[in-house]
């Protein structure tokens, strides 16, 4: 049983997950780790779909300020509750959040909020880019699908990799905490400020 709890500690330590979640996933997927981690974050999106319908007025605007000065974000993460909005729990979470938009310098939150014209601009670059690399015209449409996705990961909050687990995307960890917590949650808005920076 020492080895058994062990592992749901290992668990618990890399999903945040509650124990009784934890020993489901690892008794399903026979004491494997990783496929539990898998296990978990499939359960946390289902869990977070169904909570995505809701209602979310409450939360917190977060300020945070880097390298001396240097570099400011504030941002806007809504929950259900006021209740939720003061749990420490949601607080480091918006704290992790606006670290990410200071390291990571997303542009949007997600990519429904890029605009038609921007998007439309990078298809045309990524496809004077395979031009000029001599790819045969029929080869474009996927260069230009996988560069733009690219463009996604990149400019874009929810599908940037975690600053401190890159396993995960901001989306994922989202649907984590949704999970957990047990409202729903949504990222509103932020502001990136870099010192000398229009």
């Amino acid at each position: 049983m020492a080895g058994s709890s062990q592992f749901v500690k290992e668990l618990r330590e890399k999903t945040g997950a509650g124990i009784l979640d934890c020993q489901k996933a690892l008794s399903e997927n026979g004491n494997d780790i990783e496929k539990a981690v898998d296990y978990l974050r499939q359960k946390g999106l289902a869990a977070a779909a169904k909570k995505a319908g809701r209602e979310t007025n409450q939360g917190l605007i977060h300020s945070y300020i880097h390298m001396g000065g240097k570099i400011g974000v504030l941002i806007e993460v809504n929950c259900e509750t006021d209740f939720v909005a003061r749990n420490e729990e949601f607080k480091a979470f918006v704290n992790d959040l606006a670290l990410q938009v200071a390291a990571a310098k997303p542009s949007f939150v997600k990519r429904e909020d890029v605009p038609a014209d921007v998007a439309e601009k990078e298809k045309t670059i990524y496809e004077g880019q395979a031009k000029e690399m001599g790819k045969p015209p029929a080869a474009w449409p996927k260069i230009v699908e996988g560069k733009l996705e690219k463009f996604y990961q990149e400019s874009c909050l929810l599908e940037q990799s975690f600053i401190k687990d890159p396993a995960v995307t901001i989306k994922d960890l989202l649907a984590q905490k949704i999970s957990k917590i047990g409202e729903n949650m949504n990222v509103r808005r932020f502001t990136r400020y870099q010192l000398g920076e229009a």
